[in-house]
Formats: C-alpha cells, sequence, structure tokens
C-alpha cells in the first residue's frame, strides 16, 4: 500500500509562561499579527504556517467545540522554533534584534551557505532566524 503523502507542517506550538509577555515578544520584536487571541492562546501566520502561543497549563484537558474536540497536549522546558529569512534580511534583522535589546546567543554558518542566528523569547524558547541553504529544501 502507497503511503499518503504530508504537504507541510501547519502548526507549531509554543507553550508561555505568560501569555501577555510573550504575545508583547512575538508582536513587537518578530512583527507577528495576531490571527486570533483570547486568555488561553494567541495564533499567528508565519508565511504558510500558523504559530500558537499556548498559555502554559491551559492545554492538559480536552477542548469541546461544537464540531469536536481537541486532545491534551503540552510541553515542558525550552523548545525550538526556527524561522526563515531571507539572505539580504541577515543583517536588518542583527539590528533590529540589538535595537530591541533581544541578545543574540549565537551565530552559525552552515556547508549549505546558510546562516543562522540564535536569541531566546521571553520563556527561555530558542528562537533561529535562518537564511536559504539550511536544509536541501530550503
Amino acid at each position: 500500500m502507497t503511503r499518503p503523502r504530508l504537504a507541510a507542517v501547519l502548526e507549531t506550538a509554543l507553550y508561555a509562561a505568560d501569555l501577555p509577555s510573550a504575545r508583547r515578544f512575538y508582536e513587537e520584536v518578530l512583527g507577528l499579527a495576531p490571527m486570533f487571541a483570547d486568555e488561553r492562546l494567541a495564533a499567528y501566520a508565519v508565511g504558510a504556517s500558523v504559530l500558537l502561543l499556548f498559555q502554559r497549563g491551559t492545554t492538559e484537558q480536552p477542548v469541546r467545540l461544537p464540531g469536536g474536540c481537541i486532545p491534551p497536549h503540552g510541553a515542558q522546558g525550552c523548545q525550538h522554533l526556527a524561522l526563515a529569512i531571507g539572505a539580504d534580511e541577515l543583517e536588518p534583522w542583527i539590528a533590529h534584534l540589538a535595537a530591541a535589546g533581544v541578545p543574540i546567543e549565537a551565530r552559525t554558518q552552515w556547508p549549505r551557505g546558510a546562516i543562522s542566528l540564535y536569541f531566546r523569547d521571553p520563556d527561555g524558547h530558542l528562537l533561529e532566524l535562518a537564511t536559504p541553504g539550511l536544509w536541501p529544501n530550503y
């Protein structure tokens, strides 16, 4: 039997100890605009993907909706998220992060020519901005 194909990663979730603080960071520093927000979560479009920020502890019980149920989920500790940027956006991002007081923890040059910048959000999640060439498909 042939395996069905996956099209893309649609959603990625991070869990915040203080959702309003996390929202300020993602909206003010990264420039994301919420598509949806309430006291439990904020959803942001990032290209064709969606970044979900959940208030930690609010996803441990099923959520019943008119159309079905979302099972419990969550994560502990620091997580990682990489965001794609154009090669011509690298230096502007370095300047923008510095102006916002966000320290760059590391910079890595990859064998395919990509460069990654690593920094942390208010919850300590490791964020990465990566230029093209990191992976064969990017």
